[in-house]
């Protein structure tokens, strides 16, 4: 993570509105959260400036989002964070930032779902409508996101040797297992579909037990649906992913399942580091994503039993 050198403030903030955006400069500011890529700060009650802060990425993912997201939006059945005004770079700060609606609710990484039947039901909704043929222009998933998933063999074997080297993991063969029959499942077939590309527990929101929202459409993409299917593994509770996929419209195949059962193990690996990382306190560590990783990796070592 490469940090800005500049420091943002509600100061900042302001300074940046009045110099672009002098109609929406009197409102009230103050920081919403600190994520990955960017840092939020509240606008009022109903937008949020984003400005990046922690990934040199960050700039050209959000410029996708002010491209893409506002087309897309009105067709999904839960709010997303739509972009409504683009910040160009400038001496006072010298990245683009963007303006966009705030959508309420608590991050599911640190409020779970607990309704099953109302959060599977609402995350297939979610994705049935948002799976839609994507045109021969929009953006190919970086990191592998929405491609074969053998591409990223290296991954998972760094992330299983590193989490079973740290006593993470209880049953490194049976993981292997899952792995490998999601490689060996068939291939994408149909027309690359639109996809959020990073639905992990920390950018779906929830409230009364269930999804509210939807945010961080940065690694938006065209490609395999079974990037996105991977996520109810993560986000559900136990014994309501087979819910989901009785609402997913149309039904997965199941060579289809097989590779979301792939991108979800190379997910929980990802996640129980990081949660590691945070209860240690090291850099980039998020202690709340560890008990959902942990989780979705129990219930995926079940599949291979």
């Amino acid at each position: 993570m490469t940090h800005t050198e500049t420091g943002m403030t509600a100061e900042l903030v302001r300074d940046l509105l009045r110099d672009q955006h002098p109609d929406l400069a009197d409102r009230p500011v103050r920081l919403g959260a600190r994520g990955w890529d960017n840092q939020l700060w509240r606008l009022g009650d109903d937008l949020a400036v984003r400005l990046p802060w922690a990934t040199r990425s960050a700039d050209a993912l959000l410029r996708k989002e002010y491209a893409w997201l506002p087309a897309l939006a009105p067709g999904l059945p839960l709010p997303v964070p739509v972009p409504q005004r683009l910040g160009e770079p400038s001496e006072r700060f010298p990245r683009p930032w963007t303006v966009a609606t705030w959508v309420p609710g608590a991050p599911a990484d640190r409020a779970p779902a607990t309704s099953a039947t109302a959060a599977a039901d609402a995350l297939a909704g979610f994705l049935t409508a948002l799976h839609r043929p994507a045109p021969d222009t929009a953006p190919v998933g970086g990191r592998g996101r929405g491609g074969p998933l053998a591409g990223c063999a290296e991954q998972f074997a760094e992330g299983l040797a590193a989490a079973t080297g740290a006593g993470l993991v209880r049953d490194p063969d049976a993981v292997r297992a899952v792995w490998a029959d999601a490689v060996a499942a068939p291939a994408w077939g149909g027309p690359a579909l639109w996809l959020h590309g990073d639905l992990h527990p920390a950018n779906v929101l929830t409230e009364g037990g269930t999804f509210c929202g939807v945010i961080d459409f940065g690694d938006l993409c065209a490609g395999d649906p079974a990037c996105d299917l991977a996520a109810p593994w993560a986000l559900l509770p136990d014994g309501a992913v087979d819910r989901f996929h009785a609402a997913y419209r149309p039904a997965a195949d199941a060579a289809t399942l097989r590779r979301a059962r792939g991108w979800a193990v190379l997910r929980a690996l990802g996640g129980i580091l990081i949660g590691e990382a945070g209860v240690r306190g090291r850099p980039g560590g998020k202690a709340t994503w560890g008990p959902p990783a942990h989780a979705a990796l129990r219930r995926l070592v079940a599949t291979a039993r």
